[in-house]
């Protein structure tokens, strides 16, 4: 099989799955999007899956974002920014990319703001809801500081929270999607413009229905897309 046609063969399977799920879940279909985590793949795998319909991003490496994102600019693609935010890093996150989904400090959030010219940054905020050692992320009881903090910054808009919940077990992942959507819909009351907070991205390969069911609007779509990531050594 060659490699248009694998990545046209994926696409479909997960088309179907994200369906599937919506109807599963009595969601109403188009409601969940696919976010197809791009990283460490090559520009012509994004352009191939863009002719098949996709149009939203994430990539973890700023870097190698950057490349791609210079060699398909005439391509209408979303660019989200889904990696660690280091704080010699916001100027350029700020300029190239359409979102942010990993915001955890004031500090980052400041500094996106003051580098960000033209149409708002779209924000999500990472939120570490196992408070979990090995996972970035606001503590669910700073939250509600941290929204406010951003929904004074002019050149930022919140959109909504992101995690990575600990893939522990699946009423473990249940608990943790709970508890993402019920911050999603605290936060959504005091929100000053609660129309612009509509996503909840949680879900992975592992977890998409599950996510789904729960109430997440965007998942997060990696290796099943493209297939198996090279060592990180060898790139």
């Amino acid at each position: 099989m060659d490699r248009i046609a694998e990545l046209t063969h994926h696409f479909s399977q997960i088309k179907s799955a994200i369906q599937h799920a919506e109807s599963a879940a009595n969601r109403e279909r188009g409601s969940v999007h696919l976010l197809a985590v791009s990283k460490t793949k090559p520009a012509s795998d994004i352009e191939a899956l863009f002719r098949l319909g996709q149009r939203q991003f994430g990539e973890n490496y700023v870097q190698e974002a950057v490349n791609k994102i210079d060699s398909l600019s005439d391509l209408d693609i979303e660019w989200h920014y889904i990696g660690h935010i280091q704080s010699n890093k916001t100027k350029i996150i700020a300029t190239a990319f359409d979102w942010v989904h990993t915001i955890d400090r004031e500090k980052i959030a400041s500094r996106l703001n003051e580098a960000r010219v033209g149409k708002p940054l779209n924000i999500l905020i990472q939120v570490n809801v196992d408070l979990a050692e090995t996972k970035s992320g606001v503590a669910p009881g700073d939250l509600k500081r941290l929204a406010e903090t951003i929904w004074a910054l002019p050149n930022l808009r919140l959109r909504g929270l992101m995690s990575i919940p600990d893939p522990v077990s699946e009423e473990d992942l249940k608990r943790s999607h709970q508890t993402l959507r019920s911050l999603f819909e605290e936060l959504k009351q005091a929100h000053p413009a609660p129309e612009i907070f509509d996503t909840l991205s949680m879900g992975m390969t592992n977890d998409l229905a599950l996510a789904v069911t729960e109430g997440s609007t965007m998942v997060r779509i990696g290796t099943a897309l493209f297939g198996a990531r090279p060592p990180k050594d060898s790139l």
